[in-house]
């Protein structure tokens, strides 16, 4: 499954950051657990994963990032 950033939380017009990933590539994630903490202009917003499995992490802390966009995966 695809982890992208929520449109919700960081509109895909507008630049954040995650700030942290709460857990490493490779870790075993349950749905509901929160993966990182994402970073937009006004305040800092869990990210919580919609599925269970592995995680695989694509784009490291505090790295520039847009709404909609594949920042992990989870098999």
């Amino acid at each position: 499954m695809d982890v992208t950033v929520p449109i919700e939380i960081l509109p895909a017009d507008t630049e954040g950051a995650i700030s942290v990933w709460l857990f490493k590539s490779g870790e075993a994630v349950v749905e509901g657990d929160v993966l990182a903490e994402i970073m937009n202009q006004k305040a800092a917003t869990e990210l919580v994963a919609s599925a269970s499995g592995r995680l695989t992490i694509l784009v490291p802390a505090e790295t520039a990032i847009m709404g909609g966009q594949l920042i992990a995966r989870i098999d």
